[in-house]
């Protein structure tokens, strides 16, 4: 037999079991030998589980030299490291000869290596996660099947949120962490959401990010809520959409959910920019005083009320309190902590996902077209459900697009060289293809073109 083909994989996170998992599962087929290196030798080692055709690697990317030997023995690298850490890894590739494949945006510094991976026939691929990933690759597809079709994009929306599956579902939030709790926390923060509707251009800051939200319906599902990401101005060039009258992308999550996450915003529970006082021995109760109005007499709660208009029988109460904000027996136990880390802290012992528990991935496309005079508008929807707490819907879909372009790559299916993402159809038909294998299946319905949504909690 030859020598095995050998793909450094750099990162054992979470999202790396489910990418590991369907390499390891090719690898007497495709001749492969996967060198799994992290910081944490035993995370490794747990995620190669002693399969004969995989190595655990403890691997400081800080150490120059072991990286650098590391990805110079290896055939292809996939980096699952945080974004602002893949720089010094493609480097090391550009000077090797290496192809490269991650799930992060591509950065500027990264697309500024664009003329050298080209010059060496190199191809890295970056976005090709779950979103940005999957996101581009069934977008694009649809779109170029419209274009083809002699049809003109006039409306272009997007969707994607990791939530709890339904059997899991047992808090008054409908939500629980499936991804980095830090990022939820102070998702929506640097800089207003903006947007284009009916040719109009639209900014929503931050403060108002949680009151302006779309309703939304997913078939056997039932009906969510979308709320804006910070920039969705920028997809029209990459899509090839740069004339379209709306483009909107946002997060979903379930109804009612932004309107009590807007509570945390309004005091300023999310911020992140400095360090409260005697936070070793705050408790809860105080923590949430300490954004209130002073007041002699009133409690604590009174002033909440009264401070947001918060109805004493609204819903939205009962998940502070599911939440133990007002108990004064819990202590916040963080020496110099900011108010978002406190606020991470507290909902971290109420969302996380307990063993049995299940995620969901779902994800929503809506296209509004004009074609042959007539306007048109098509819906492509996708629901995702964990198998457990290792192959989550989340490892599923981040990991298993980047598994599948890697071994595509490797064997000369995709060809074409440069920093890029997934939105050319040599990318993306055959990995959407492969992806039904294993669950990731949209279903496609044609609706009636009601233009951008009017169905708002509030006007836009």
């Amino acid at each position: 037999m030859s020598t095995k083909r050998q793909i450094l994989i750099i990162g054992a996170g979470r999202s790396a079991s489910s990418l590991i998992q369907y390499l390891l599962d090719k690898s007497d087929a495709e001749n492969l030998h996967l060198v799994v290196a992290d910081l944490t030798l035993a995370l490794a080692e747990t995620k190669t589980n002693a399969h004969p055709n995989a190595t655990a690697l403890v691997l400081d990317i800080n150490q120059v030299e072991k990286r650098r030997a590391a990805v110079q023995h290896a055939d292809i690298v996939i980096s699952m490291l945080p974004a602002s850490m893949h720089l010094g890894v493609a480097q090391d590739c550009i000077d090797f000869g290496k192809h490269l494949i991650t799930a992060s945006y591509v950065s500027n510094d990264m697309m500024a290596m664009d003329a050298q991976v080209k010059a060496k026939g190199l191809i890295f691929m970056n976005e090709i996660g779950l979103d940005p990933g999957i996101d581009h690759m069934s977008a694009m597809q649809i779109i170029d099947r419209i274009k083809a079709n002699g049809g003109k994009m006039i409306l272009f929306e997007s969707f994607t949120g990791g939530l709890v599956a339904p059997e899991s579902d047992d808090n008054l939030w409908h939500y629980k962490f499936t991804w980095n709790p830090r990022n939820v926390v102070v998702a929506g923060q640097g800089g207003a959401a903006k947007f284009i509707q009916e040719g109009r251009y639209k900014y929503i800051p931050y403060q108002k990010l949680f009151r302006r939200t779309e309703i939304l319906h997913i078939d056997g599902y039932g009906k969510f809520e979308g709320l804006a990401n910070r920039d969705s101005l920028k997809y029209r060039e990459i899509y090839g959409l740069d004339d379209i009258h709306t483009m909107y992308r946002g997060t979903i999550r379930r109804v009612g959910y932004s309107k009590a996450w807007n509570v945390f915003v309004q005091l300023g529970m999310t911020d992140d920019t400095y360090l409260m006082e005697n936070t070793q021995n705050m408790s809860y109760r105080e923590f949430i005083n300490s954004f209130l109005p002073y007041h002699p007499y009133d409690s604590v709660e009174l002033k909440l009320r009264q401070y947001l208009q918060i109805d004493q029988d609204d819903v939205l109460w009962e998940k502070l309190e599911e939440l133990e904000l007002f108990n004064p027996s819990k202590k916040v136990n963080m020496p110099k902590a900011t108010p978002a880390q406190i606020l991470e802290k507290i909902l971290t012992e109420k969302w996380t996902l307990k063993p049995e528990d299940k995620d969901m991935i779902v994800m929503l496309h809506k296209f509004g077209f004009e074609l042959n005079g007539v306007k048109k508008q098509i819906e492509s929807s996708m629901v995702v459900i964990g198998r457990d707490q290792v192959y989550t819907a989340m490892s599923d879909t981040v990991g298993l697009p980047v598994a599948m372009a890697t071994l595509k790559i490797l064997n000369k299916q995709i060809t074409r060289p440069g920093v890029q993402i997934p939105i050319n159809q040599e990318v993306y038909e055959p990995i959407l293809e492969e992806l039904k294998e294993y669950g990731v299946v949209f279903t496609e319905k044609e609706v009636p073109y009601l233009g951008y949504n009017q169905e708002r909690i509030l006007g836009y």
